[in-house]
């Protein structure tokens, strides 16, 4: 039941609407616009702190009786004791154990016996647990997830069990999918030093040795009002959000214990990675590339915008450069794209692919996608291609806006690593100032080589290791200047 994510804060549209959206002119950027300021002209959200620390939000949405509740942790893989690794997603599913006032293992069969659904997920910076139920039964699920807050009660079965259980998932979801593996190597290639390269889900070896003080103790740490964001979207009035939270969340104590994030910093790289796996099971030769990049939450003012803009452009969709240049052009790739993970605390990834076409080498994928970053480098981007791809974004952040899961889920997201309301609002401005020049500095600063990871993954013949295959770590030579 539990979903483990990486680090995708908004949900691609469908590729039919993309496609669609992409051809948007200057007059449909400014009806796009439109929508925004007129958005923006009603203050969308109710921000407030309870005396214990708790940060709300309240989000109103009268459409239909229905609200979400999400509660977020400023907690997450990377937080995570040396030697742990995988106990922010092991205690994440522990949460669903039961306190004394909820029997073991029913938390989700009450929610659903309410007529709700319910989730939770971990990330390398976040947590977050949430339930959509019609709004009468909202005061039930805000008192259940107030009382696992604090009251979580543990058993030795409880945990040894569900450590089998996360034990399997990641023989299934990394073990058993050549494509996670090379992902998950080519991170730890990526972040030598931060935590960020350990896998959220955690190595198999460490998570094996996991127990319920590791569980009980970063519980205590990490799990408190004043270290939480609860965000309640639906049909519902902040005075009403108000009074039931502090009826609910309220009434606990705040830790004096938590004292903020310390995390090893990344230092700067001098040479790009080459990360090799041959693994039989793998389909078609793939070749990925990654640099590191800041978040919108660590860049400098403007460059996340440009960033994001840039990696539209350059590898988003059909029209995409990469997928222009590799698969409709040069028919060496059958598919191409790449994306831009923008939600980190500390920084964020701009990420490439490429899917070989027939008879096509992985070293022929990479020499073509070091192309499409030498144009970007030289060329940069168009007036036309930018409008089309701002119009795009603010087209998609609007239907964001009609989605009340989606807006909690955005709004929960920024300000558990350290953003405001005022940024999440602020966006679309800020995005309408990014210029041609902005994107081309932007791909000019962080797509170098000496920033890079590159993966290949080969459906060679013969046995791989279950952790990775081949890795070189030597510098990939690409022929460059």
């Amino acid at each position: 039941m539990m979903m483990w994510i990486f680090d995708q804060l908004l949900p691609a549209i469908d590729p039919r609407i993309g496609a669609l959206v992409a051809s948007f002119s200057l007059a449909s950027l400014a009806v796009a616009g439109a929508a925004v300021e007129k958005a923006q002209s009603v203050p969308r959200v109710t921000e407030f702190k309870l005396k214990n620390g708790l940060q709300v939000l309240v989000i109103p949405d009268h459409r239909a009786p229905v609200v979400t509740q999400m509660i977020w942790y400023r907690v997450g893989a990377a937080d995570e004791p040396r030697g742990s690794s995988g106990i922010a997603h092991f205690l994440e599913h522990l949460m669903f154990k039961g306190t004394d006032l909820i029997p073991a293992a029913q938390f989700s069969k009450i929610v659903a016996r309410n007529g709700g659904e319910d989730n939770a997920f971990t990330n390398h910076d976040v947590t977050a647990y949430f339930q959509r139920v019609a709004k009468d039964r909202l005061p039930t699920v805000m008192e259940m997830e107030a009382d696992r807050m604090a009251n979580l009660r543990l058993t030795e079965e409880d945990v040894a069990t569900e450590r089998d259980v996360i034990l399997e998932e990641r023989r299934s979801r990394v073990d058993n999918d050549p494509g996670s593996i090379l992902q998950e190597q080519m991170m730890a290639a990526l972040y030598v030093k931060h935590p960020y390269g350990i896998p959220i889900i955690g190595w198999e070896h460490e998570i094996a040795a996991l127990d319920r003080d590791d569980a009980l103790s970063f519980y205590r740490r990490f799990y408190a009002p004043n270290n939480a964001i609860l965000v309640i979207a639906g049909d519902v009035e902040p005075d009403e959000v108000k009074r039931l939270a502090e009826a609910t969340y309220g009434q606990l104590a705040s830790n004096k214990g938590v004292n903020g994030r310390a995390r090893p910093q990344e230092p700067p790289h001098s040479a790009p990675v080459k990360v090799t796996l041959e693994d039989p099971r793998a389909g078609r030769i793939t070749v990925q590339r990654y640099y590191l990049a800041p978040s919108y939450a660590s860049a400098p003012p403007g460059e996340a915008e440009a960033l994001d803009l840039l990696m539209r452009i350059a590898a988003t969709g059909p029209v995409s450069k990469i997928y222009k240049s590799l698969v409709v052009e040069g028919r060496k790739a059958a598919n191409a794209g790449g994306w831009y993970s923008d939600s980190g605390l500390d920084s964020g990834r701009l990420g490439f692919y490429a899917v070989a076409a027939e008879g096509v080498s992985a070293e022929e994928l990479d020499q073509g996608i070091d192309a499409v970053i030498e144009r970007l480098h030289t060329d940069g981007v168009t007036q036309q291609e930018l409008d089309r791809a701002r119009a795009s974004y603010i087209a998609e952040f609007v239907y964001t806006s009609d989605s009340q899961s989606r807006m909690a889920r955005h709004y929960g997201w920024r300000l558990a690593t350290g953003m405001t309301v005022a940024d999440v609002e602020q966006w679309p401005d800020r995005l309408k100032r990014v210029t041609v020049e902005d994107i081309r500095a932007a791909a000019r600063k962080y797509l170098v080589d000496n920033n890079s990871v590159s993966g290949y993954l080969l459906p060679a013949p013969g046995q791989a290791s279950s952790m990775g295959g081949k890795r070189a770590n030597a510098p990939a030579n690409k022929g460059k200047s």
